[in-house]
């Protein structure tokens, strides 16, 4: 059995899990989640458990076994704990804002970045550099923390743009005025 697919989830009081044939919702304090499951995976609840079963032994249903056990998992903790990114921007003139339901990212280009905010998304800008992200779905979270930090990523002459918190930028010597050939 996969590992991962065997554990079961425990969640507490505060989260409300409902099954309806392969769907699974999950209501919390942070919010409300779903996820149907893969073809050939089945979920039991019992007593603020849930368990996973799959139909047969081959390779591609271990796998989506654990991945749907690793999903609801996720959702589990998102409406409970919730989930939070940082990214820092680092660049003299480099500065982000939330103007309304969008944050707005000047980078020095010629205009500024609006960025829209999807819903259930909370956007938290301190000291001008500073972007915290919290939400409840994981996914959500990490998709809209990538789609931020592309707008300019990290270079590594003088490393300025947007980075994950703590992420190191390996940093590459430039060229030397005055050698000859």
């Amino acid at each position: 059995m996969s590992r991962i697919g065997k554990k079961p989830i425990d969640f507490s009081d505060k989260v409300k899990v409902i099954l309806e044939g392969s769907l699974v919702k999950v209501e919390g304090p942070k919010g409300k989640l779903s996820y149907t499951l893969p073809e050939g995976i089945s979920a039991k609840l019992e007593a603020k458990v849930i368990h996973f079963e799959r139909k047969s032994e081959n390779r591609e249903m271990k796998a989506l076994h654990g991945l749907a056990r690793a999903l609801v998992n996720n959702m589990v903790k998102g409406v409970t704990e919730g989930y939070q990114k940082k990214l820092e921007i680092q660049g003299v003139g480099f500065k982000a804002a939330v103007q309304g339901a969008n944050l707005n990212l000047s980078l020095g280009f010629s205009h500024p970045i609006l960025f829209p905010i999807p819903k259930d998304i909370k956007i938290l800008v301190t000291e001008n550099t500073q972007i915290q992200i919290d939400g409840a779905d994981k996914q959500v979270v990490g998709e809209v923390a990538a789609s931020i930090r592309r707008y300019y990523p990290p270079e590594p002459y003088k490393g300025k743009g947007i980075r994950y918190a703590g992420e190191q930028v390996r940093r590459k010597v430039g060229k030397t005025a005055g050698q000859t050939a």
